[in-house]
């Protein structure tokens, strides 16, 4: 009756969480200013829960000189042209595993020099695979508009930095934009020169900064209609290292970069607009040149110990494994005398690290018999023993020791308890010690089960330490 309890209690735990459990898909870059992403377009999944990411981006272009005309289109004067370090910020928060949010601070001055332009981002994990398969998620970015103090209404432009060109009437509305993107999560190739590895791809459409400004030419004839796209290849360097290459189209450019995440501190280069030829010159060479840009971002984990956030690759399920016995031993035949009788006892289920449910019987006196006679496990050992690895004289398990899995902490649990292997599933190993899940379980796991021996069972879950 008391095993019975537990193993109610552990499957209705494993089914109250299993809604809050997002897939393990790689760990995503930080876009120059809109949380997680590509380099400027966003992706399906989103910050895991509570934790928050700042960044730091620039890049270096030189403003070209240009002409400065009247309300009435007259040529008033030139403007200078000068080398500059543009740059932008933001920090953005996870929430559920489901939804990530922030601000973006991007230009700071007075009417004379463009006034502020901030800005607020958002995006809701709609679907993620549990293993490799599509996602989707829809967001929305809105900036405020700088002001220049001559009246006129302008729109934020998709470089960050103030434009007093960019007036509403041109561009179109640039202040919102809403978007959806679908992302492909794949696992690549193990095994050869590259450690493992995964390629994501994403594609999307977006209104407002996604699509407006296509009409001005000298802001990019021809190249916004709305659709973004862009892929990524992530590749483990270690157990908290991720590096992942990029290449996206915006909208407008063509942009590729890398970044390393170490921890959660990551750094970038990109090199943006790829796809225009250097201009001889002109007001055009702001928007339509190569820029080379660099990046600074660190992600803190408040429910992690030690608050690092270990960037992490998809799940790799390790196969299980297969013993060839060696060639058996002389056959022992142990039987009882004809006329004893079946002792009495209460038939059990014991799962093994194997994943198999055996049937046994314990006598009133706490034996355990085994095999079609009965025959006591305690006169048998060590000749005999059930197979499996467990965790029973390991100091790990018997100093109550949290441990590492799958880029994760978990701790031990108070008690032991049987467990139906029908309704569980082998993740992974540690220590030697194969590691168990609920079938119905998603990734990343909050929990899992660890065999103790034959029959006993422990659960180890994330946050308890």
């Amino acid at each position: 009756m008391i095993a019975s309890k537990h193993v109610l209690v552990s499957a209705l735990v494993l089914s109250l969480t299993t809604s809050l459990v997002s897939a393990q898909s790689p760990s995503m870059p930080s876009t120059l200013r809109y949380g997680s992403g590509l380099i400027d377009i966003p992706v399906s999944s989103v910050l895991p829960h509570m934790a928050i990411t700042g960044t730091f981006s620039g890049f270096f272009m030189d403003l070209s000189k240009r002409a400065i005309v009247d309300n009435s289109g007259n040529q008033t004067g030139v403007a200078p042209g000068a080398d500059k370090f543009l740059s932008d910020g933001s920090l953005s928060f996870g929430l559920f595993d489901r939804f990530e949010a922030g601000a973006s601070m991007q230009s700071f001055g007075g009417d004379s020099d463009s006034g502020n332009v901030w800005g607020l981002f958002g995006r809701m994990r709609l679907l993620q695979p549990i293993d490799q398969g599509i996602g989707l998620a829809a967001g929305a970015r809105y900036l405020t508009s700088p002001d220049f103090g001559d009246g006129h209404d302008y729109s934020p432009g998709r470089l960050g930095f103030a434009d007093d060109r960019l007036k509403k009437s041109y561009t179109g509305d640039t202040n919102l934009s809403l978007y959806g993107v679908a992302t492909a999560y794949l696992r690549g190739f193990d095994g050869g020169p590259l450690p493992e590895n995964d390629v994501t791809f994403s594609l999307g459409y977006g209104t407002g900064m996604f699509r407006e400004g296509g009409a001005l030419g000298f802001y990019a004839p021809g190249h916004a209609n709305g659709w973004f796209y862009g892929t990524a290849v992530h590749i483990g360097t270690s157990d908290d290292s991720l590096l992942s290459l990029m290449a996206e189209h915006n909208g407008f450019d063509v942009n590729v970069g890398a970044q390393y995440d170490w921890g959660g501190v990551r750094v970038g280069v990109h090199y943006l607009a790829s796809n225009h030829a250097m201009p001889l010159g002109g007001h055009s060479s702001e928007y339509q040149k190569p820029k080379f840009g660099i990046l600074g971002s660190i992600s803190a984990c408040p429910n992690v110990p030690g608050f690092r956030c270990r960037p992490q690759g998809m799940a790799r399920i390790e196969p299980d494994t297969i013993f060839i016995p060696p060639p058996p031993p002389d056959t022992v035949i142990i039987s009882p005398p004809l006329e004893t009788a079946i002792p009495e006892g209460e038939d059990i289920q014991l799962c093994l690290s194997t994943g198999q449910n055996i049937s046994a019987r314990v006598t009133e006196a706490a034996d355990t018999l085994v095999g079609s006679e009965f025959v006591s496990l305690r006169s048998i050992r060590p000749a005999v023993d059930f197979v499996g690895s467990y965790a029973g004289d390991a100091f790990w398990y018997v100093n109550g020791e949290p441990i590492e899995f799958e880029g994760d902490t978990f701790g031990q649990g108070s008690e032991t308890f049987p467990i139906d292997c029908e309704q569980i599933l082998r993740v992974g190993v540690y220590q030697g010690v194969p590691v168990f899940a609920d079938r119905a379980v998603e990734r990343p796991l909050v929990m899992f089960f660890i065999p103790v021996r034959p029959g006993v069972w422990i659960l180890y879950e994330r946050g308890i330490l």
